[in-house]
């Protein structure tokens, strides 16, 4: 019997965009079953066109910066595409698969993506605001897959 894992997918920032998919497709990889969870700002994840996903210098403690910068600093006009232009560029050198790219492997490896109803609703998004193959369910129909799941993760 195949191994189960099951995560959630609540932030639509560059940086928490990542490990969601990469997670996923090395489990499926690894001929795992895995489904996605998308809620609230993880449903951006979802979207058609995600190569503007940003990365938010602000409150980001741990985000590695080339010099120190005060908070304030953090906050000013233009801070925001900084960062996600030198996030962008360091992942590319470094050979890292874009999040579209991701996302397409996980795909074709058979990861389920669920679309969370509740919030799609709350945020007046349309089914055609995703990508094709998204399912849409509850955290009812989530949790059945998740209470059987060996390995469950919040991100």
């Amino acid at each position: 019997m195949a191994k189960k894992m099951a995560l959630i997918a609540t932030k639509g920032t560059l940086d928490m965009a990542y490990p969601p998919f990469i997670l996923a497709s090395t489990a499926a990889a690894l001929d795992w079953e895995v489904q996605i969870f998308f809620t609230f700002y993880g449903l951006q994840l979802l979207r058609r066109d995600i190569s503007d996903i940003k990365l938010s210098p602000l409150g980001n403690p741990a985000m590695p910066m080339p010099v120190p910068l005060p908070v304030f600093a953090q906050m000013l006009p233009g801070m925001e595409a900084m960062a996600t232009m030198m996030m962008n560029a360091k992942l590319k050198a470094k050979g890292v698969a874009s999040l579209t790219e991701l996302r397409a492997l996980c795909q074709e490896a058979g990861v389920k993506f669920i679309a969370c109803q509740m919030t799609v609703d709350l945020f007046d998004f349309k089914n055609s605001d995703f990508l094709d193959g998204v399912e849409y369910g509850g955290a009812a129909t989530f949790l059945d897959f998740a209470g059987e799941s060996d390995v469950c993760l919040f991100i």
